[in-house]
């Protein structure tokens, strides 16, 4: 089975015109043609954290649906991030990962099945202090740990700046990807954006979204992976 991830960090739907123009994010994702979207600042900070991506945008303009990670929220996800799915791939069972540092973090967890093999994907937004990063990933990789076993893949803004150093709680079990240069947008320098790979996920392709509109659309440019998904690895 082959897929496309992406993860896109979506600055709340801010362009760098400062406009706040939702429709503008959800056409970038259109043109990415990925099957599962880990999204990263979809909700605003102020109040209950209403969503700056509304779900009846995604829901009237895409192919994808929504996991409800916070039904007494009106936010489209949970700590401004959400997952997509392209409808028809089945969801089996959702999680909300608590993660450690100075502040609020959390990451989501969802669990499915696509032509029959089952997968878990997970979204992340990781803090800008490494020593708290590093912790975040120690318990994503607890959370892990605490299921049953399944390829599984981290998506996210890693928040970074290395090539080399930064993944130590992840590189036992995962290979992360950095495939290429994603911010800031207008003129990328660093590639805080990541995709994380268990075994069950092949790379076959990975790269990063860079068409006009997603230049202007948010600070960050979407990253994409191409892999096959199997059952033994």
């Amino acid at each position: 089975m082959r897929l496309r991830l992406l993860s896109y960090n979506v600055h709340k739907c801010v362009g760098l015109d400062r406009r706040r123009k939702p429709g503008r994010i959800v056409e970038v994702i259109n043109q990415t043609g990925a099957d599962i979207v880990a999204l990263q600042e979809v909700d605003l900070r102020l109040g209950r954290r209403p969503a700056a991506l509304p779900l009846s945008l995604v829901e009237q303009h895409t192919d994808y649906h929504v996991p409800d990670f916070a039904p007494d929220s009106p936010s489209l996800g949970w700590h401004g991030q959400a997952i997509l799915l392209r409808r028809g791939i089945e969801v089996r069972g959702i999680e909300r990962i608590t993660l450690p540092g100075l502040e609020p973090r959390g990451a989501l967890l969802a669990e499915g099945s696509c032509g029959g093999v089952a997968f878990r994907v997970i979204g992340a937004h990781l803090g800008l202090i490494r020593r708290y990063r590093l912790m975040q990933m120690a318990a994503i990789r607890a959370a892990i740990g605490a299921r049953a076993g399944m390829p599984t893949a981290i998506l996210g803004d890693f928040n970074e700046w290395s090539s080399r150093n930064g993944m130590a709680p992840l590189t036992d079990a995962f290979h992360v990807h950095a495939p290429g240069r994603s911010f800031p947008a207008a003129r990328p320098i660093a590639g805080l954006d990541r995709i994380a790979l268990s075994p069950g996920w092949h790379l076959r392709d990975a790269g990063v979204h860079k068409t006009t509109l997603a230049r202007i659309a948010s600070d960050h440019l979407p990253v994409w992976a191409d892999v096959r998904l199997s059952a033994d690895g």
